[in-house]
């Protein structure tokens, strides 16, 4: 007798489709016989940097501990992380990368009679991770392609139990500040919590940017989240977690699982804490690569979303997926967004001057052949 297995799933699992990672160098490589060395990723929102030496350091050291579990409670990690952002390590939860944390908040205070409400075009876990549990995603219209929070506030019923912010967000780099993040939270009732998810926040510079931690105080409903996969350079590791009340993350830590961040992680992730001229020069970097990225799109002519973040979302048209390919046959990953509702643009993460460069080049070539084409068409 057949059996249909998906049909035995859980219902919220059955529609779901999995999570599209970008495409790795050495599957493009495999895909269209590359040489995997001549190959740029500009496709996960990864530091271009490389790791931190003081990470690296790290985890030398511990290679011969493998044989080892770690550390369940993260202690070393955990009092770093308190000491930098002058909390309590009781109010800090661990996990494997954010994306962990962002589950284990969906499982411990929403189900399928609950709402999550996010915004269109926010980061592509808080849907799937709603739909995970059966619980009613409410996805609110954004406003300039980033959060419309004044609309996600109005979107609370007396069902809702989460709201996930993104700040700034992915995949389109927008970013609200103190202003108008602490409005918002003055509007979410309290038996409400709020996920602010900040994973590119040590990108933010100067004056009138949020603080999620600093708001702790003030908002006990209030969950902070981040990572050491961006600008800390420990994306392969999969180190993140969230700052909340210690009563929140009591819950948290009920659910989460056992040993869920490796030793490795937990001594990298420690170490690089210690070193601000690594987190300054990947600002650095990120800033000059921005403005490299954006005059180039400006002499192109293309549109592109002004971003916060490490990464920036560009118009390429309505070929945008051949445009895609054509970088690919380039040996340029970038990360095509029409599963985000975007499908003109293309999001490209800011890599080496040099590698921003190569993929300049390859896009303009790219849209070269696709004018040619056209035009082809038409005579």
């Amino acid at each position: 007798m057949s059996i249909d297995y998906q049909s035995l799933a859980v219902k919220g699992v059955q529609a779901l489709s999995p999570y599209q990672p970008g495409k790795p160098i050495d599957e493009l490589a495999r895909e269209l016989g590359l040489n995997p060395d001549n190959i740029i990723k500009l496709a996960s929102n990864e530091n271009p940097l490389g790791p931190s030496p003081k990470a690296l350091a790290a985890v030398r050291a511990g290679l011969d501990e493998l044989c080892r579990y770690p550390d369940g409670n993260g202690f070393e990690l955990k009092q770093a992380l308190a000491a930098r952002f002058g909390v309590e390590a009781s109010q800090i939860t661990l996990g494997n990368g954010s994306n962990d944390v962002l589950e284990v908040i969906t499982r411990c205070f929403a189900d399928q009679e609950s709402e999550v409400v996010f915004s269109q075009y926010a980061f592509a876990v808080y849907p799937l991770v709603t739909q995970a549990i059966a619980a009613t995603g409410v996805s609110v219209p954004a406003r300039g392609y980033g959060h419309d929070l004044d609309a996600m506030a109005a979107a609370i019923t007396d069902r809702t139990k989460l709201v996930f912010v993104a700040n700034p967000n992915n995949p389109t780099g927008t970013v609200h500040g103190a202003e108008a993040v602490e409005a918002f939270l003055e509007r979410i009732p309290a038996r409400v919590l709020v996920v602010l998810d900040e994973a590119y926040c040590e990108y933010l510079q100067g004056d009138g940017y949020v603080d999620g931690v600093a708001l702790l105080e003030h908002y006990p409903n209030l969950i902070v989240t981040r990572t050491f996969s961006k600008a800390w350079g420990l994306a392969s590791l999969r180190v993140g977690y969230s700052i909340s009340s210690a009563e929140i993350a009591n819950v948290l830590n009920r659910v989460r699982q056992p040993f869920n961040v490796n030793n490795l992680a937990l001594t990298a992730a420690a170490a690089v804490l210690d070193d601000e001229a690594y987190l300054q020069r990947s600002r650095d970097v990120n800033a000059e690569g921005m403005k490299q990225l954006e005059t180039a799109f400006d002499e192109m002519g293309l549109s592109y979303i002004p971003s916060a973040g490490n990464f920036i979302a560009v118009d390429v048209g309505e070929q945008a997926l051949d445009i895609n390919q054509s970088l690919l046959e380039q040996g340029v990953i970038v990360r095509p967004i029409a599963g985000y509702g975007m499908p003109r643009h293309l999001r490209v993460s800011i890599g080496l001057p040099e590698e921003n460069d190569r993929f300049i080049e390859s896009l303009a070539r790219a849209l070269d052949k696709r004018q040619s084409s056209e035009s082809g068409q038409g005579a």
